[in-house]
């Protein structure tokens, strides 16, 4: 983790800041920080997740306030989404401080910190639904709304400056199932009482209308799923637990049992039983996700609702509706496996339906759209929508644009900073939010200290805020040689050449040299021969070229023989590979 040294404080005395070192300019990896009398808190601690060179998790760099730990009083967490919470594991070890959430968000947070040895180190603080409590300086004040997660709170933040109201995600969903709707009144007080700055969600900012209800996905999803004739599987994010929910109960309403695939279904059933969610439904073994009851007798229907992989193979396929993690088209989730026939315990077969009730996240188009592909070859029924539209099979968790109006005239703040969206999402609800009457509008990005006094909010200064991404086992900045390297890699293929001189300066041998990703020798024998004797003659003329004194240091021979095979392979290629020079002294 690495930063500019010596950056000036700017929260100092009496001033109020707000400094997002991630989610601002960008869907997800949220990392937000609120300084007042030299204090900072911090609002939700995510990441964002990769397919590529071979980092799976991209963090924000909290090195900012890594130096300014003594002054970090905790982190309070608005919600158990991955983009929130997901960087604790990783990179709590660094902050120490107390972590304050509500019971569900606690309870994914414990075993998130279990999972790497933490849980015993890290203090964390309970808040109750619309809960209240104070962290140093800062006043808090819990606020209730809807979301794709049970739990999602607005925070208000109070101190003798203003009152600032930090949404996290949400939206507003009349019928939610699962979960408290938003708590409208409160809002409604807290306008009355007057807020200096809101910072809200953005994500469906461009989105006409309101996002739609999980009660109308009952309906859509009962639609579909109900005289399908083999398996049904049903892939969603597995911490929308109303989702899960609704899978459950039109599964048991069209009489067929439900096999869970993928280790986050069982977390998050588990979590959500044991903070007093789908009750109606059998309990999960902790740790184990069965069903303590779960079994079949030579292939008939027993009396459990939960079953096992292997357990689901041996049933009539018109019983069995499959909930699978991977609907993002991740390589190693549950469903991948299902779409390439590599899972060890069940198969799909032809006649199977798989249903997406999902959203897709950008970025994913690519891998997701491949797995559909391969699921349509196995002779599955892909559906991505309502094949009528009359009802959906899955709705955002995020507000359209009726829905941040709503929220702007109960508000009614003085100063509104956008966040959680891309550039263009951001600029669009400035529009929005000046249109709902806001006085100014400050959009940020990831590293902008914005300073909040009575009269005014403004961009006052930058601090770094940069990315990380855990390669391996350790983290590596995603702006880094090692990155940048691995790139060029795998667009450019690399090169690697040794040369073998004696105590003359004089080549004892012939240059060796090894192309990788380049040229096909299989494909095009020609076209590798001829860059071979490109390669040799570009090598021997740039040696030989070499005035006596640069032949007896090994930098000019690098150098010079680097550029050479560069131009060589790019004539004959049209690549410019990462290439390597070993200088072999043989004295």
């Amino acid at each position: 983790m690495t930063t500019k040294k010596g950056h000036r404080d700017q929260a100092l005395s009496k001033e109020l800041y707000f400094l997002p070192l991630g989610g601002a300019g960008e869907i997800g990896m949220n990392l937000n920080l609120y300084g007042y009398e030299e204090k900072w808190l911090m609002v939700d601690f995510g990441v964002t997740f990769s397919q590529d060179l071979g980092i799976e998790v991209i963090l924000p760099d909290p090195q900012f306030i890594v130096e300014r730990q003594k002054d970090l009083l905790g982190i309070l967490l608005t919600h158990g989404h991955e983009d929130h919470i997901g960087a604790l594991p990783y990179l709590w070890k660094y902050l120490k401080v107390p972590l304050y959430a509500t019971p569900f968000t606690a309870a994914l947070i414990r075993r998130k910190l279990q999972d790497v040895g933490l849980e015993k180190e890290a203090k964390i603080i309970e808040i109750p639904l619309c809960g209240k409590t104070q962290i140093g300086p800062f006043k808090i004040q819990l606020i209730t709304l809807t979301h794709s997660i049970p739990e999602p709170n607005a925070i208000v933040i109070e101190t003798p400056v203003g009152r600032i109201l930090h949404t996290g995600d949400w939206k507003i969903d009349p019928s939610p199932l699962v979960g408290e709707v938003s708590d409208e009144k409160a809002l409604r007080e807290l306008g009355d009482q007057g807020v200096l700055a809101m910072i809200c969600d953005s994500t469906n900012v461009f989105e006409q209308g309101v996002s739609g209800s999980e009660e109308d996905v009952r309906k859509g999803l009962l639609d579909v799923m109900k005289d399908r004739a083999g398996v049904v599987v049903v892939s969603c994010f597995s911490s929308n637990v109303a989702r899960l929910e609704t899978i459950l109960t039109v599964s048991r309403n069209i009489d067929r049992k439900v096999c869970l695939l993928g280790r986050s279904m069982f977390r998050f059933i588990e979590v959500a039983q044991e903070c007093g969610y789908l009750k109606g439904f059998p309990e999960l073994v902790s740790g184990g996700g069965y069903n303590k009851k779960s079994k079949i007798d030579k292939g008939k229907n027993g009396d459990s609702f939960f079953l096992t992989p292997k357990e689901a193979s041996l049933l009539p396929r018109d019983q069995v509706v499959v909930l699978s993690t991977g609907s993002q088209g991740e390589a190693r989730a549950a469903l991948s496996k299902l779409a390439w026939n590599q899972h060890p315990d069940f198969s799909l077969e032809e006649g199977d339906t798989v249903i997406f009730s999902s959203r897709v996240i950008p970025g994913n188009e690519k891998t997701i759209g491949a797995m559909q592909n391969a699921l349509v070859m196995r002779g599955c029924d892909v559906i991505v929508k309502h094949p009528t539209g009359e009802n959906p099979i899955h709705v955002s968790g995020h507000p359209a644009q009726e829905e941040l109006k709503e929220m702007y005239r109960w508000v009614r703040p003085k100063f509104a900073i956008p966040v959680h969206g891309e550039a263009r999402h951001l600029k669009e609800h400035e529009r929005l939010a000046e249109a709902c009457g806001v006085q100014e509008v400050v959009i940020p990005s990831n590293g902008s200290l914005i300073r909040l006094t009575p009269d005014s909010a403004q961009i006052v200064d930058h601090v770094p805020a940069g990315r990380l991404g855990l390669d391996g086992t350790l983290f590596v900045s995603m702006g880094s040689n090692l990155l940048k390297e691995r790139r060029k890699m795998a667009s450019q293929g690399t090169a690697v050449v040794t040369l073998v001189l004696d105590r003359y300066n004089e080549l004892l041998e012939d240059p060796k040299w090894s192309l990788f990703g380049v040229v096909d020798e299989e494909e095009t024998p020609e076209r590798s021969k001829r860059l071979d004797k490109e390669i040799e003659r570009s090598i021997l003329r740039t040696y030989n070229g070499l005035a006596e004194a640069m032949r007896e240091e090994d930098q000019p021979i690098i150098e010079g023989v680097r550029t050479a095979l560069r131009q060589a392979t790019h004539s004959i290629s049209g690549k410019r590979p990462l290439t390597d020079v070993h200088v072999v002294r043989v004295l």
